[in-house]
Parts: C-alpha cells; sequence; structure tokens
C-alpha cells in the first residue's frame, strides 16, 4: 500500500509502498481522510513531550476512513494507534472511533477532530463557559480558532472577540458569527484594544498563541476571568506579572486532549459533527493526494488558515 513515512525524525514524510499493517479487522480502516496537525510535526521532529515512536513510521494520529469489518461501511473518525498512522491507505486504529453522520463530507469531518475537540473542550471542560458571558478567541484565522468562535456562540455566549493577524481570516469570523476583531499583527496597545473590544467586560480567553498577544489578552481579562492555553504559535514562553494573576482572582488553565478521557472527546466531536452536519459549523479545508504530504508538511508551518487533509485513495 501506499503510505507517508517518517524515516528521520525532523525530516518531512516520503511517499512510498509499505506492507499493509497487521491487525484485528476491527481496528483496521480503509483511510479516506487525514488530515495535517501541527502535533504530527511535532511527534515526528523526535522531541514530542509525550515521546515519539521509532522510525520509520507512518505519521497521522487521526482520520476518516471506514472499518474493515464493518457490514454497512460505516463511516468513522478515529484515533490512529502509531506507528500505523492515518497517513496511509490503510491504518490501525487505537480502538477509539465515532460514527460521522451522513451528509458530513470527510474533509469537514476530518477538521473537526483534534482542533475542534480542544476548542470546544476548552470552551466547556476548562472554561466552563456561561450564557451571556463574553469570549476572546486567539488565533481565530486558524481552524481551532474559527471553531472555538462558532461554538462559543453555540454555547450561549453573550459577545465573541475574535483575534488575528490575517486580515481575511478576521473578515470570515465575522461572518460566522464574531461580535468584534482585534488585529493582532500590531501589539501595540493591544491589551486596551482587546478591552474596547469587550466592551469592559472579559470572562474567558482561549489561546493557542501564548508569547506576547497571549498576555496582552491575560491582561485584559476581568476579575475572575479564565484563561485557557492551548498552544504555543507565537512563542513558547511569556512574562507574566504576579499581580496580573493574583490581583484579579484569575483562573489560567492549561489544555492537552492526552489527559482528557475518550468518552468526553467522543461527545465533543459528536456534537460538533452533528453541528457541522446542520450547517451551523463551518471550517475551510483542503483535500490533497497523498503525494502531496512532503508540500503539506511545509505548509502547515507557515500556519494556512484551513485544514489540510491527505486524500489516500484520490
Amino acid at each position: 500500500m501506499r503510505a507517508a513515512v517518517i524515516e528521520r525524525y525532523g525530516e518531512p514524510p516520503v511517499v512510498k509502498e509499505v506492507d499493509s499493517p497487521k491487525a484485528d479487522p476491527g481496528r483496521l480502516v480503509e483511510v479516506s481522510g487525514a488530515p495535517l496537525n501541527p502535533v504530527d510535526i511535532s511527534i515526528a521532529s523526535g522531541k514530542f513531550y509525550a515521546g515519539s515512536p521509532p522510525t520509520p513510521y507512518v505519521p497521522g494520529g487521526e482520520g476518516i476512513g471506514r472499518l474493515a469489518d464493518s457490514g454497512q461501511r460505516q463511516r468513522v473518525y478515529f484515533r490512529a494507534a502509531l506507528p500505523n498512522g492515518a497517513m496511509a491507505e490503510r491504518a490501525v486504529t487505537s480502538g477509539q472511533t465515532v460514527p460521522i453522520p451522513d451528509g458530513l463530507d470527510d474533509g469537514v469531518a476530518a477538521a473537526l477532530g483534534t482542533p475542534g475537540i480542544a476548542a470546544y473542550l476548552g470552551l466547556t471542560r476548562r472554561a466552563q463557559l456561561r450564557k451571556g458571558e463574553t469570549v476572546l478567541v486567539l488565533a481565530a484565522s486558524g481552524v481551532l480558532g474559527i471553531i472555538a468562535v462558532q461554538a462559543a456562540k453555540l454555547l450561549g455566549a453573550g459577545r465573541v472577540i475574535a483575534g488575528a493577524r490575517d486580515p481575511d481570516g478576521l473578515k470570515r469570523a465575522q461572518q460566522l458569527g464574531a461580535d468584534a476583531i482585534v488585529d493582532l499583527k500590531n501589539l501595540d496597545g493591544l491589551t486596551e484594544r482587546i478591552r474596547e473590544a469587550s466592551g469592559g467586560q472579559l470572562h474567558v480567553v482561549i489561546d493557542p498563541l501564548w508569547g506576547q498577544p497571549g498576555v496582552a489578552a491575560l491582561e485584559a481579562l476581568s476579575p475572575q476571568g479564565r484563561f485557557v492555553q492551548i498552544g504555543q504559535s507565537a512563542g513558547a514562553e511569556a512574562s507574566v506579572k504576579s499581580g496580573t494573576i493574583r490581583g484579579r482572582y484569575l483562573s489560567v488553565l492549561g489544555y492537552t486532549s492526552f489527559l482528557v478521557p475518550w468518552e468526553e472527546q467522543a461527545a465533543a466531536y459528536r456534537t460538533l459533527a452533528e453541528h457541522a452536519a446542520a450547517g451551523r459549523i463551518k471550517v475551510e479545508y483542503e483535500n490533497l493526494p497523498l503525494e502531496a504530504a512532503p508540500d503539506a508538511w511545509a505548509r502547515q508551518k507557515s500556519s494556512p488558515h484551513r485544514k489540510l487533509v491527505l486524500s489516500p485513495r484520490s
């Protein structure tokens, strides 16, 4: 079968013929869509905090496909069991699957996985968003961010602010429900601009950036606000004043799906998939042939503002 293969840590995958994985029929998947996520690149660096499989291996921690023993050929979202990842014609599941609603295409279904689950559970499990509250979503032009904007509205947020560097991404966030936008390209006066956009009350921040934008958003939070830290696209380190946090009784909450029980992740995915199938959540994606895996790897590093999905059977 054809597969993208990580042969050396720190290098992009090579597309080649490999042996089909061996697994029980109930865990073997015929892959139709394999989204590329930043975590896939982190794992392939060989320096990922949760560890990396020995090389060579097939990357791709999640995918869309049909179980080999499924009588009705039900499409599922699945978590892959590395080293037999989703960027191949066939993959092995970890046993974690969720049926996909009819009418939801593979690209959208793929995009709702890792970023969608983090966005939804960041708002619910970690921030415990309450109806009527004001939410700021940083990196709102990215896949996680644009899902968070829409999910916040669906969860009853009173006001949602989208923050991003990309003008087109900010415009799209407004079209999909953001009540206000904040340009993150210019960091001067960012805290004050966030306060102005929030109308003086900011309860929750969803932050995939950290760095200077994250600190500015943290300083804009109202007393007893909740700051959910999901990623570090703007920098791995930031300097935060002690008084900012303790003086306003703020909660800084980390999020990683690795520490969330699968049942909760599956429930979040089902909710997002139902919303997407009904047209209430939209996300941009781009289908690419498996042979484009090395190019997709390079594009992902520069934040493509859409989900790149490899289609092994196209």
